[in-house]
């Protein structure tokens, strides 16, 4: 486009949120599907495909964040160092909060919630148009605070998601 400056870092931020678009769209759409015109079955993801995903988001927001950060940091190690640990931190706590998100189907459906409004503000910023991080982090804490609420009401009569099915 004539007078659009589009960056490698944009380029990240388009692909980055068009993935998360369409893989929490996917997923929401699996987990309320109905059951015509399907016969039922479980489907579960492997470890080491769930361990792809979550390093692929990592990547794009890791990009993000280091891109975003050479500008302001002298001192390459300690971002570096800090990446790492982040990683870390994920992989080796990816496992109970799968669990936990399993057991409570509106925490997921919640969670991929978030990653819409995280892929929408990415295509966003992608074409330079900023959306306020107060906005979506009062949106995420607001959604939580009535998620806590839901939870303690549906403590007799808990949310029942359907299976994934496949043709």
């Amino acid at each position: 486009m004539a007078g659009y400056d589009f960056s490698g870092r944009d380029l990240t931020l388009l692909i980055g949120g068009l993935f998360l678009l369409a893989k929490s769209t996917y997923e929401i759409h699996e987990s309320l599907e109905g059951d015509e015109g399907h016969r039922s079955a479980q489907v579960t993801a492997s470890f080491a495909s769930v361990l792809l995903q979550i390093l692929a988001l990592d990547i794009v927001f890791l990009l993000d964040s280091v891109i975003t950060a050479v500008g302001m940091e002298e001192q390459i190690g300690v971002m570096i160092t800090a990446i790492v640990i982040a990683v870390g931190v994920m992989l080796l706590s990816a496992e109970a909060i799968s669990a936990f998100v399993n057991e409570r189907p509106t925490v997921k459906i919640l969670a991929l919630s978030f990653l819409l409004l995280v892929g929408f503000s990415l295509v966003a910023e992608a074409f330079h148009q900023e959306v306020p991080k107060a906005y979506l982090y009062f949106a995420m804490a607001f959604s939580v605070f009535v998620e806590l609420v839901n939870q303690r009401v549906r403590r007799q009569a808990p949310v029942r998601l359907k299976r994934a099915y496949t043709d």
